[in-house]
């Protein structure tokens, strides 16, 4: 089997333990469950599908290259999180079912949409799309960093989650924004190599045809 199907078929695994697991009944009352959830969610999941897809004939980067690109990618990817981080749209989601469930898709689409972006399309696409890639992912890592150091760092709880006193919320808290911390940059680290490995292979390839 190939390892994208392989990739595939893992991220296929991920989205349905994630959401047919325990987690989504856990977000009510806790955070770290919440963080847990989304990370499994956009550094996990997400990537292995992109990587499964990539390439083949169901990867939408080689219909629509165009929608694909790599930091405008990036930029909806945190217009999402950030919003859905927001304390309102954040107890929407935790207290009503219909609104979680609309967050938990945006939160699936928008990682694809990035990982496909800097993962996607035909061979010549993806070698020569490294280098706005890796800026994705920089930005990415960047902007998921800061929002868990927020998290780890704020003095008080930002968010209600069930009747946790508040220094019990307050270290929810911190336990998400450090889940956020390790997942992200796990995920970032990982495709930042797949990328710099295209990229050293792309300027050797020129070097060579040029010579």
């Amino acid at each position: 089997m190939r390892v994208t199907t392989l990739a595939g078929l893992a991220g296929l695994l991920v989205v349905g333990g994630a959401w047919a697991g325990p987690l989504p009944a856990m977000t009510a009352q806790s955070f770290t469950a919440h963080m847990a959830l989304h990370m499994l969610i956009v550094a996990v999941a997400a990537p292995l599908l992109a990587a499964g897809l990539a390439g083949g004939r169901f990867d939408p980067v080689r219909r629509a290259p165009a929608l694909f690109s790599p930091l405008p990618a990036s930029g909806a990817e945190f217009l999402t999180v950030w919003a859905w981080h927001a304390p309102a749209l954040h107890h929407a989601a935790r207290v009503s079912a219909g609104v979680f469930a609309v967050e938990q898709v945006m939160f699936l689409l928008s990682g694809l949409w990035l990982w496909l972006a800097v993962l996607g399309g035909p061979s010549r696409r993806r070698a020569h799309i490294a280098l706005p890639g890796l800026a994705a992912l920089a930005l990415t890592l960047a902007h998921m960093t800061l929002l868990g150091v927020l998290l780890s760092l704020s003095p008080r709880p930002l968010y209600a989650h069930g009747r946790n006193l508040a220094a019990t919320a307050l270290h929810d808290q911190q336990r998400g924004g450090a889940v956020m911390l390790v997942a992200t940059g796990a995920a970032c680290v990982a495709g930042a190599l797949v990328l710099g490995r295209r990229l050293v292979q792309t300027v050797a390839r020129t070097g060579l045809e040029g010579a």
